[in-house]
């Protein structure tokens, strides 16, 4: 099994330090300083409203009023079969299947 350490690739000293002066010469990202690291805040205690916008806005599916409960039951693979033999949706028919057997 290799090793994700293994597999990364190795740079010479010459290298690191032609890189690590490039770093620092790059005037659109200096290196913070210690001052400004101590006047650090999280996001969003430095931007509230713009964080919770982006929270409230992080999409997926809307929030059901009615949300489903996940289960785990064992059921005949004859049924499941059956079930998903019709198709996509398989798992929403039983559970009208059982709505019905219960009078809902």
């Amino acid at each position: 099994m290799t090793r994700i350490a293994d597999s990364v690739l190795k740079i010479s000293d010459a290298e690191e330090a032609k890189i690590q002066r490039q770093i620092a010469s790059d005037p659109d990202a200096p290196e913070a300083t210690d001052e400004q690291l101590a006047k650090a805040k999280p996001f969003a205690e430095a931007l509230p409203e713009l964080a919770e916008s982006i929270r409230k806005n992080l999409g997926g599916r809307p929030k059901s009023n009615n949300p489903k409960v996940a289960v785990s039951i064992r059921l005949d693979p004859e049924v499941v079969d059956a079930f998903k033999a019709k198709g996509e949706g398989w798992q929403s028919r039983i559970n009208e299947t059982l709505r019905k057997a219960v009078g809902l």
